[in-house]
């Protein structure tokens, strides 16, 4: 399955949110899609999931437009918006059944997630009762009940502990694997690496960059090199070349990236008790200032 974000406009009065966005993704992959609070995120995630129209432009599934009654998808917002004071396993039957799923199956399905997810003894308590961190899984829960073919994440880290980010890691990694298509928003740039191949950055309501974040990375000029050693007071002594200071690591700055080969062997000549070398590559949280910090 292919989605295709192709030319979407939205405007809310006077202000332009989203100006010719387009996207694309496929099934067994996941895409990040960033942005600054108030780049327009929100408002695209909600045109695709029918919660209203674009002005302009289009949403398709393999070619055609998206008919959300054929298409199963699944939402986990970064707000909350179950019923506290309502028992927990009732209300996802219920949620279950408004997508589709027969009470029975709606109750299977609900009982496997929650043991899935380590939360089947909260299963008759009220979603109040329970800690954030298990909120958002319940939340999760709710997302992923009926089986969906497009499952939108959007800050689905927020409020876990270690543990419980670890399960929830995996659960995403299972989804890619079982071929559903993932829609990944998250300011926690390190999950973004971990789980999407492609990006897509919007800043002002405009996508500013977009593509595979391996070629992104290497497409910055590759004259720099990362050294990290225990020695490292030696290697300031012995290189020539501008350097900075970045804990027990030095970034060395070569005049071009055909300089790299050579200095790497000069280094490793002198002996030098190296841990890691290799050539500096922007981290995704840089690329992410760089194309956001001027607006929003």
């Amino acid at each position: 399955m292919n989605i295709e974000i192709q030319n979407i406009h939205k405007s809310f009065g006077d202000k332009q949110v989203l100006k010719d966005i387009s996207l694309s993704a496929q099934s067994g992959k996941a895409v990040g899609v960033l942005g600054r609070n108030g780049a327009g995120k929100t408002t695209l995630i909600r045109i695709v999931m029918g919660v209203f129209g674009a002005d302009s432009g289009d949403v398709l599934i393999d070619g055609k437009p998206l008919n959300r009654n054929k298409i199963v998808m699944g939402y986990l917002p970064e707000e909350r918006g179950l019923y506290s004071k309502k028992i927990i396993q009732d209300q996802l039957v219920y949620f279950g059944m408004l997508k589709g799923l027969s009470k029975k199956e709606a109750l299977k399905s609900v009982e496997y997630w929650l043991e899935r997810l380590g939360m089947t003894e909260h299963a008759k308590r009220k979603l109040s009762t329970l800690s954030k961190g298990n909120q958002q899984k319940i939340q999760l829960v709710v997302t992923l009940v009926a089986n969906p073919d497009v499952i939108i994440l959007d800050e689905p880290f927020s409020g876990l502990d270690p543990v419980n980010a670890k399960l929830l890691k995996d659960v995403v990694k299972e989804l890619i694997d079982d071929n559903k298509l993932v829609l990944f928003s998250s300011h926690q740039m390190n999950y973004i690496e971990e789980f999407c191949q492609d990006i897509v950055i919007l800043n002002g309501g405009e996508v500013v960059l977009s593509g595979n974040i391996k070629q992104i990375q290497r497409s910055y000029t590759r004259n720099k090199i990362i050294i990290a050693s225990p020695e490292i007071e030696k290697i300031i002594n012995f290189i020539d070349e501008k350097y900075t200071v970045q804990g027990e690591k030095i970034l060395v700055e070569l005049a071009t990236p055909q300089d790299k080969n050579s200095f790497i062997e000069k280094l490793l000549l002198q002996k030098f008790d190296i841990d890691e070398i290799k050539v500096y590559e922007p981290s995704l949280n840089d690329i992410f200032v760089e194309y956001t910090e001027d607006k929003i």
